[in-house]
């Protein structure tokens, strides 16, 4: 019997934000994969980080990645276990990322082992962080208002600018005029709201396809199309954002709902934060948590990283660890100032420098924290797999809309059972943090401590 299985390569952290119970693997081994693979969730996420990665490395990884799968499925299927993968090219909902980089290699890679795909379908929109696609534009909420994304800060990145929100021009401006915006197989809300069966089957030689969406609904009912469609032979692959995602896995609430997250706090101790993310909507909400009682901030300067890194770890650490016993938060961010660089490898590598030391920050704080928030996607995935050094973790559901909570295994050698929130640098209004701190936090906390102050 043929199972099916959803495999995401996730190019930051943040794609599980609508699904729970599902594995998230930072390795991606043959044998780790056919874990995942065997595991009971019909879905999983593959933590590639490419975001954080010229395209050179990204292109190499993806093609790691794929070159694994096919030997764990091979396996599998030589031992009796047929699975038939609906695979998932996860990016950002704001069209920054490797695009066409890794959808490329993912078919040039994975199309001759299945047979070829018929299409590719680009579905950026995400409900919940007020993301959506109408008349094959895609839109971004901004303070209410429905903001075509080419205007907004996230369409000037300095690695992934663009200069098009209508898709089949982003899509010929990203594949340099490769696909053509007249190539471009739309799928407007009519459609998707209607019967297209038909055209899915007869989709053919990886058409280059484009899906509006502007309710959960939207992509429930072209979710089920494409699944019958996928069922009659037919080979697709996605590049899209988290909705789509809920579409295709079709998963139950979540066992715990997200304002009673704070269940999974150990011992109802007090946490800690750590900011990466430079973005202008993660500074308003870092000012508001830091306006909260319990909290402690801790600035990072990057500026002295190269020149006096030993002396700022050892004197962030001990100001981390003074305010846990005090029973206080810490919140340790980088410096918001904004800098410019002569080119995106210097860019890349002040990035990757700041990181390495947040890793060794989280390596470093109070085995006894009750909760850890980690806000940015890039930051996230280094948390996950460097600073805390996860093989695998598991996301228990979301504590606020597009923010996912996982939880370390019982038999972690520094943090067993810490539940840690993977929060994207560009989701939540100017409260989010702080609503997610207090839902963790709860009453009383700042009460605790270790010693006396």
């Amino acid at each position: 019997m043929t199972e099916t299985k959803i495999i995401v390569l996730d190019d930051d952290p943040t794609g599980s934000q609508t699904v729970h119970s599902c594995l998230l693997l930072t390795r991606w081994d043959a044998a780790t994969l056919q874990t995942a693979l065997l595991d009971d969730a019909p879905l999983f996420f593959v933590l590639t980080n490419t975001r954080g990665m010229d395209a050179a490395r990204a292109d190499e990884l993806t093609r790691t990645v794929c070159h694994n799968l096919k030997l764990a499925l091979a396996d599998l299927a030589a031992g009796g276990r047929i699975i038939h993968p609906i695979l998932v090219s996860r990016s950002d909902s704001t069209l920054r990322g490797h695009y066409p980089v890794e959808t490329d290699v993912m078919v040039r890679e994975l199309g001759p082992y299945l047979g070829g795909f018929d299409a590719h379908f680009l579905v950026p929109a995400f409900f919940e962080g007020g993301r959506f696609t109408r008349d094959s534009v895609h839109y971004l909420n901004v303070n209410g208002v429905p903001t075509p994304v080419h205007e907004t800060e996230f369409a000037r990145d300095s690695v992934f600018g663009y200069r098009h929100s209508f898709l089949p021009d982003y899509v010929e401006e990203k594949t340099g005029g490769r696909i053509r915006a007249g190539q471009v197989e739309r799928f407007t809300l009519e459609d998707v709201r209607g019967d297209v069966s038909a055209r899915l089957m007869a989709l053919a030689g990886n058409r280059c396809c484009v899906v509006d969406a502007e309710t959960q609904a939207d992509l429930d009912r072209f979710a089920g199309q494409l699944r019958t469609a996928a069922a009659r032979g037919k080979r697709f692959l996605f590049r899209s954002a988290a909705s789509l995602l809920t579409a295709l896995a079709r998963l139950p609430p979540q066992p715990v709902a997200a304002g009673a997250m704070g269940a999974y706090v150990r011992g109802r101790r007090p946490g800690a934060v750590i900011v990466g993310s430079h973005v202008k909507k993660t500074t308003a909400q870092l000012e508001r948590l830091l306006k909260e009682p319990g909290v402690a901030p801790l600035e990072v300067d990057v500026d002295r990283i190269p020149t006096h890194r030993q002396a700022l770890l050892t004197d962030l650490l001990a100001r981390a660890a003074a305010a846990h016993a005090r029973g206080l938060t810490p919140v340790i961010f980088t410096s918001r100032e904004e800098r410019r660089f002569p080119d995106q490898a210097a860019r890349l590598a002040f990035g990757e420098a700041v990181s390495a030391f947040l890793m060794d920050v989280v390596r470093g704080l109070p085995a006894t924290l009750g909760f850890l928030i980690s806000k940015g996607g890039i930051t996230s995935n280094d948390v996950l797999s460097h600073g805390l050094e996860l093989k695998t973790a598991r996301v228990l559901g979301q504590v606020l809309a597009g923010c996912s909570v996982v939880r370390c295994p019982a038999d972690h050698p520094r943090f067993p059972d810490l539940p840690v929130v993977i929060f994207p640098g560009n989701v939540g209004d100017d409260d989010a943090l702080a609503t997610v701190f207090r839902r963790l936090a709860g009453a009383g906390m700042a009460t605790y401590s270790l010693q006396p102050a």
